[in-house]
């Protein structure tokens, strides 16, 4: 327990200040990085009850269909759609005044019950030393960017961290990663082009336990989901890591861009159906309408959605946090 009586109540005041402004900024770059989603969700719900005062099976439709067609997914979708009705039927009279703050409330209830977890924040305390993540996800989505704003993001909370150059096949992926490791100021272990993925990643938690690393970032190839052979080579990376920390990796990242609205999804379906997947990054939503996005993936996979990409800067990758992007994003 933390003892405050002996601290001056300027030192409080101030530090409060200071996490009240560091939670602003957070809730103003979430807040910007959706702007054209919110204003693309936003416009498509104003025509869905333009004309109407209560909130019958048209409005109902109408808003069906401005959440298909803003990425949230059909399944997702006739969910909320589902939840909303049976408030309707409960409340007797909803006016179409209160459509859009029981929209909000009954799509982040929906996805407080599918992962009732909290993420935890950079700065809280890890699991497991080292803490070993697998990134995985197809080229271009930014999978070695997320990976280099992870790294600066558990440096900056105190974490030792190392990056393993998994990715031997692309011609700048390990110049990539170690550009990252030089910005932030980690190390990054690496071998040649076209050398063993399963063996960097062995070095790799070789040279963290060695060194004490906390956090461990495995990068891997930009795989082509329909490819199973390398499929089954994540599958051999695993079982290589788990001959120097049996609990690895402890968590399997998906990344996904945002931007590609639905096909998105099938990435997630064929990854998910592939390998263990156990948390989600989606990136690239700043500049991009297809925000709602989130929301479906997060509801239909049951994976938790760790962490969403709003911008370059470093500190625009933030934990994810349903309540916040719900209310950002309607």
């Amino acid at each position: 327990m933390i003892e405050f009586s002996n601290l001056k109540l300027p030192f409080v005041v101030k530090n409060m200040a200071f996490f009240g402004l560091f939670k602003k900024e957070k809730k103003e770059t979430l807040d910007k990085g959706l702007e054209k989603s919110k204003e693309s969700v936003l416009s498509k719900i104003s025509h869905a009850i333009i004309g109407k005062s209560t909130v019958d099976d048209d409005v109902l439709d109408n808003l069906e269909e401005a959440l298909i067609t803003s990425d949230v997914g059909v399944e997702t979708t006739l969910r909320i759609i589902e939840r909303i009705q049976e408030r309707v039927k409960r409340d007797k009279y909803v006016g179409t005044d209160e459509l859009n703050r029981i929209l909000r409330e009954e799509t982040a209830e929906l996805l407080q019950e599918n992962n009732p977890e909290t993420q935890p924040d950079f700065d809280a305390p890890l699991p497991c030393k080292p803490y070993v993540v697998m990134v995985v996800g197809v080229n271009g989505v930014g999978k070695t960017t997320t990976i280099g704003k992870l790294a600066y993001q558990y440096k900056a909370a105190g974490k030792k961290v190392m990056l393993g150059a998994a990715d031997t096949f692309r011609a700048a992926a390990v110049e990539q990663l170690c550009i990252w490791g030089e910005r932030v100021g980690v190390p990054v272990v690496k071998q040649q082009q076209g050398s063993d993925p399963a063996s960097v990643a062995f070095d790799t938690l070789q040279s963290a336990v060695k060194n004490d690393i906390d956090v461990v970032l495995i990068d891997t190839a930009g795989r082509l989901h329909n490819k199973i052979n390398l499929m089954n080579e994540l599958t051999k990376i695993r079982n290589v890591m788990q001959k120097v920390v049996p609990t690895a990796p402890n968590d399997v990242m998906l990344v996904l861009d945002g931007s590609t609205g639905q096909n998105a999804f099938e990435q997630a379906k064929q990854f998910t159906r592939a390998t263990q997947v156990s948390s989600l990054a989606v990136t690239k939503l700043d500049g991009t309408a297809k925000g709602g996005v989130v929301i479906g993936i997060s509801d239909q996979f049951k994976i938790p959605v760790r962490y969403i990409g709003l911008g370059e800067q470093m500190t625009d990758l933030q934990v994810f946090d349903r309540e916040e992007f719900v209310k950002s994003l309607l």
